[in-house]
């Protein structure tokens, strides 16, 4: 899976890792494949984002249960 692959949009970002935690949790429950590109830096982890990618297929119902669950 890569980030640049048309077929892997990006779904969710967040800082706050427990947050991209639940909303990968809510995805599994749900038989959603995702995976998360870290780029928080190292030194200072208050500096950069966490991005979840979902399979383009998936993108309306992702969005539905983010959206649904308040996330």
């Amino acid at each position: 899976m890569v980030q640049h692959d048309p077929d892997w949009v990006l779904i969710y970002t967040s800082s706050l890792p427990h947050q991209i935690n639940i909303v990968k949790a809510v995805l599994a429950d749900n038989h959603i494949q995702s995976f998360e590109v870290n780029k928080i830096d190292s030194t200072y982890i208050s500096i950069g984002e966490i991005d979840l990618f979902v399979h383009r297929n998936d993108e309306v119902l992702t969005r539905f249960l983010i959206k649904t669950h308040d996330l």
